[in-house]
């Protein structure tokens, strides 16, 4: 499949030059073309902020949020078409911050989805604030002494929650993004890919070259399917590691262990609901006389 067919043309882009946005929304293109996910077939699921502009920008279906609640949305649209390929797409505030418990709840119930969670340590879209993952030290006009707090770990979070699969990648390196991009989507359950990625306007500090120093590969030798291996490997802060952490494929996903699927797998959404009916017998058979 060409990755044009989810071009969408005569929009504008409204990023900062030299964004990551930019990377992810390339890289994505490619590895939707690869796996042939028709425009169709796909939904995109975000929330507020830069991050969650990525669905405006390619051809699919759109479900744009709250901010932080679109892992909610993007959970209910697999349950009524699980035939469906569900992205759900922000940025490191919307879904950490804001969208904080969607975040942990999300992970228990395991939805056959995708997390791609652009992580730029700052909040772009509302001018630079401190977000999440900023690290400790970091100024900005409002954390004017630096940031004091820890910054929050997803990684260990999803982990400890045992997640099915996690994952984070930097997008100065779209070739091995695409491969994690790739085993994501292709993964059945909830998979998170926590993205490094820059903020040219107002992130000073994490910068391409930041992160390449700051970053690298876990070893091919390494065993993902070993949580409390992975767990350790995620506390890691002298470099941050980058790769596939933690693979648990013995999950069933949210779908399966809905019963409304037990002995009938078609989708909700085309089954022919008699509601209404049931609804108006059960008012009348409340009303007295």
């Amino acid at each position: 499949m060409n990755r044009e067919i989810f071009h969408m043309s005569h929009i504008d882009i409204a990023w900062c030059p030299g964004c990551g946005n930019f990377g992810i929304l390339d890289v994505l293109k490619q590895v939707l073309a690869e796996l042939e996910i028709e425009p169709s077939k796909l939904v995109i699921a975000s929330g507020i902020g830069q991050a969650a502009k990525i669905p405006h920008y390619l051809k699919s279906n759109v479900f744009n949020g709250l901010h932080g609640r679109h892992l909610s949305a993007a959970t209910a649209i697999k349950a009524v078409n699980p035939e469906l390929t569900v992205v759900a797409a922000s940025g490191d505030g919307c879904t950490y911050a804001e969208g904080g418990n969607h975040f942990m709840h999300t992970i228990r119930r395991n939805p056959d989805i995708t997390n791609l969670v652009h992580n730029n340590m700052v909040y772009g879209l509302t001018k630079g604030q401190a977000s999440p993952t900023s690290q400790s030290g970091f100024k900005t006009a409002v954390q004017i002494d630096g940031v004091f707090l820890e910054p929050f770990n997803p990684l260990t979070v999803a982990i400890a929650l045992d997640a099915s699969f996690v994952a984070r990648a930097f997008i100065g390196d779209k070739e091995r993004t695409r491969e994690i991009f790739k085993k994501a989507i292709m993964h059945k359950g909830y998979s998170l890919v926590d993205i490094f990625q820059p903020c040219p306007s107002y992130n000073k500090i994490n910068t391409y070259k930041w992160f390449k120093d700051h970053t690298y590969y876990i070893e091919d030798s390494y065993d993902p399917y070993n949580r409390i291996k992975a767990f350790n490997r995620a506390t890691e802060k002298e470099k941050l590691p980058l790769g596939i952490f933690y693979i648990n494929q013995n999950k069933q996903t949210f779908e399966e262990n809905l019963n409304v699927y037990y002995k009938n797998k078609e989708p909700l959404y085309k089954r022919k609901s008699n509601i209404i009916n049931k609804l108006n017998d059960l008012i009348n058979s409340k009303r007295g006389g």
